[in-house]
């Protein structure tokens, strides 16, 4: 190659990877059936549930609320939990905060709610709490290493997403995107059995 083609291929070289970004972004932008609305990428609701026999066992969470108190999901062994990831800057989690915290009082007695905040600093996160009235507990997770965690088990594809543990500790079912209250409570409904037939 001469001296004299090499602007030219550099100039291709950064339109072709200028064109690959900008597809990257529209995919990003347009996945899942609701398209995207203030930087969220939207999936497609799918809730997955998993027999028994084949759940995979829960990841232990760790870290700190958002008042910097320790936090931890070994806390709350042998009880049936609820986890969801949730952004300050999300649409979805915005609406679905009330189901949340209406199923979280509903079935104070026998199921914890906790919360993996994502790309939210903590002030923003506790103002979206007292916005919406959230009283159970959230980890902060910024970088969001927690959600990581299910990688193993039941991965998470897009904020909101929602796992439910059954109270021997394994990940029995996924939602992604927004909850609704017939969903999640169908699926507390049916743990809360299992548990107390074991």
């Amino acid at each position: 190659m001469t001296i004299a083609n090499r602007p030219r291929r550099v100039r291709w070289a950064l339109a072709a990877a200028s064109v690959l970004v900008l597809a990257l972004v529209g995919a990003c932008e347009g996945a899942g059936t609701g398209g995207s609305t203030g930087g969220y990428v939207s999936s497609d609701g799918t809730v997955t549930t998993i027999d028994p026999a084949d759940r995979e066992p829960a990841p232990v969470l760790s870290g700190t609320d958002l008042d910097g108190a320790d936090l931890s999901s070994e806390d709350f062994a042998g009880t049936v939990t609820v986890v969801n990831v949730w952004g300050s800057w999300c649409p979805p989690c915005r609406a679905e905060a009330p189901v949340l915290q209406e199923l979280s009082e509903a079935y104070a007695d026998d199921v914890q709610f906790l919360g993996i905040v994502n790309r939210s600093k903590d002030a923003a996160a506790k103002a979206f709490n007292t916005t919406y009235g959230i009283t159970y507990p959230s980890f902060s997770d910024e970088g969001g290493s927690l959600e990581l965690r299910f990688v193993d088990s039941l991965p998470s594809q897009a904020i909101p997403t929602t796992w439910v543990i059954d109270a021997e500790g394994r990940v029995a079912a996924r939602i992604l995107d927004e909850v609704d209250a017939s969903t999640l409570g169908g699926i507390i409904d049916d743990l809360l059995a299992e548990a107390e037939g074991a």
